[in-house]
């Protein structure tokens, strides 16, 4: 396979993926208190949410490079 087709495939699950989920979520861990042997963390959980216009442009995207690598082939 060439750069461009596997570049291409990438940004098509990308796109998908976006619009299937919506965004991501993620986790970050902070020490509150630490007094020796006992410290307590809190978790935070994170979500960045991804708009449908920036999946749509992800699969056009993929879809041009694979047209254009085609094209080339």
């Amino acid at each position: 396979m060439k750069t461009a087709t596997i570049v291409g495939i990438i940004l098509l699950v990308c796109g998908a993926l976006s619009l299937a989920y919506g965004g991501f979520t993620y986790t970050k861990n902070q020490t509150d208190v630490d007094l020796g042997i006992v410290q307590f963390q809190v978790e935070e959980r994170e979500r960045v949410n991804l708009p449908i216009w920036f999946g749509v442009a992800l699969l056009a995207a993929g879809g041009g490079v694979l047209v254009v690598a085609g094209r080339k082939a």
